[in-house]
């Protein structure tokens, strides 16, 4: 059976962000990452996704992404391997820019 997409009334920033992250959801996640090429997310990509939110709820700001993937047990490419890029990750877990030199850390 072919999946079928809703349309989504988000919208972005100039780097794939959400500009109200209050309006993410794991349906608006999945589309994202349909988006950027990413596919169906997995277990795997829900674990990295739960645990960016996590963290950015507690700090309010983004993990070292190479941190995440140690407390996770994965290789340090782990987030870039599931999501193409670091900033992949952020856009498809909804978060906030992080602001330039943030983005920067993360392609």
């Amino acid at each position: 059976m072919p999946q079928v997409q809703e349309r989504l009334e988000v919208e972005f920033d100039e780097d794939g962000l959400l500009l109200n992250p209050a309006q993410w959801n794991e349906t608006i996640a999945q589309e994202i990452a349909w988006h950027d090429g990413i596919g169906q997310l997995t277990d795997e990509h829900w674990q990295a996704i739960h645990a960016l939110r996590e963290h950015y709820a507690k700090f309010g700001v983004a993990p070292a992404m190479t941190h995440l993937c140690r407390i996770h047990g994965r290789d340090r490419h782990w987030i870039h391997d599931l999501f193409h890029s670091c900033l992949g990750a952020w856009r498809v877990a909804g978060l906030p820019n992080p602001g330039e030199e943030a983005k920067a850390y993360m392609m």
